[in-house]
C-alpha cells in the first residue's frame, strides 16, 4: 500500500510538468505565430507602401526638373534676346551729331560750292562731339578733307560693312587715325568751321567710294536704314 501512495505521488508531478509543458508550448506556439503572422501582414503592405513613397519621389523630382528645365529655357532664351537687339543697336545706323538744326541739303546749288551740294549739313556749333554714323574702318582722316581737297577742311572717311562709305568735314578736332576700327555711336571728332565754311556746321556725306563725286543723298540713305532726320 505504501508503496503504491508512493508511486501516484511519484506520478503527480511528472503529469503536472508534461501539462505545464504542453500549455507554454501552445502559448509559445500562438505567441510565435502571432509574431508571424503581423510580421507577414507587415511585409505584404510594405512593397505597395514603399512603391506609393517611390513613385511619389519620382514625379515630383520629375516635375522639378521639368521646371527648372524650363526656366533654364527661358532665361537662355531671353538672355539671346537681349544680346541680339545690344547688337542691333549697336550696328544699327545713326545721325552723327545731336541737337543741331538741318542746314544745306543735298543736291543745293550755292555760290560756296562748284558742284551741287554733295551731302547733308547739320548746324552744331564748334566743339559739338561727332559720332560715326555705323560701324567701320577708317580710311581717311586729316587736313585738305582728308585728301579730299582744302574746302572739306579736316575731315574723316569711314568705310563701312555694306559697300558704302561715310564722311564728316569741316572739323575742328579729329579723334581717330587711319586704319582704325569704330563702333556706330563712337566718338570720332569734334565739328568746326574749318574749310570752305560759312559757319559752325558738320557736313555728312553718305559715298558709293572712299572718293570725292561718288555721294548719294544721304537722307534718303539713312532714311532706308529706319533712322529719320
Amino acid at each position: 500500500m505504501s508503496k503504491r501512495v508512493s508511486f501516484q505521488h511519484s506520478r503527480r508531478p511528472s503529469l503536472s510538468r508534461v501539462r505545464g509543458a504542453v500549455v507554454a508550448a501552445g502559448l509559445g506556439t500562438s505567441m510565435v505565430l502571432g509574431a508571424g503572422a503581423a510580421f507577414a501582414a507587415g511585409t505584404a503592405g510594405a512593397p505597395h507602401t514603399a512603391s506609393l513613397i517611390s513613385n511619389g519621389t519620382a514625379d515630383s523630382v520629375a516635375a522639378q526638373a521639368a521646371a527648372q528645365g524650363k526656366a533654364a529655357k527661358a532665361a537662355k532664351a531671353e538672355r539671346a534676346a537681349a544680346e541680339k537687339a545690344a547688337a542691333k543697336k549697336t550696328a544699327a545706323w545713326r545721325i552723327p551729331v545731336a541737337h543741331y538744326a538741318l542746314s544745306a541739303s543735298f543736291g543745293n546749288d550755292g555760290s560756296r560750292w562748284a558742284h551741287k551740294h554733295s551731302g547733308q549739313d547739320f548746324a552744331v556749333p564748334v566743339g559739338t562731339k561727332v559720332e560715326a554714323a555705323h560701324g567701320g574702318t577708317v580710311v581717311k582722316a586729316g587736313p585738305n578733307g582728308g585728301g579730299d581737297g582744302p574746302a572739306y577742311g579736316n575731315a574723316v572717311v569711314i568705310r563701312h560693312g555694306n559697300g558704302t562709305y561715310s564722311q564728316y568735314a569741316h572739323l575742328s578736332k579729329i579723334d581717330v587715325r587711319i586704319g582704325q576700327t569704330v563702333k556706330a555711336g563712337q566718338k570720332i571728332a569734334l565739328s568746326g568751321n574749318t574749310g570752305n565754311s560759312s559757319g559752325p556746321h558738320l557736313h555728312f556725306e553718305i559715298r558709293t567710294t572712299p572718293n570725292y563725286g561718288s555721294a548719294i543723298n544721304p537722307v534718303s540713305f539713312l532714311y532706308k536704314q529706319g533712322v529719320t532726320v
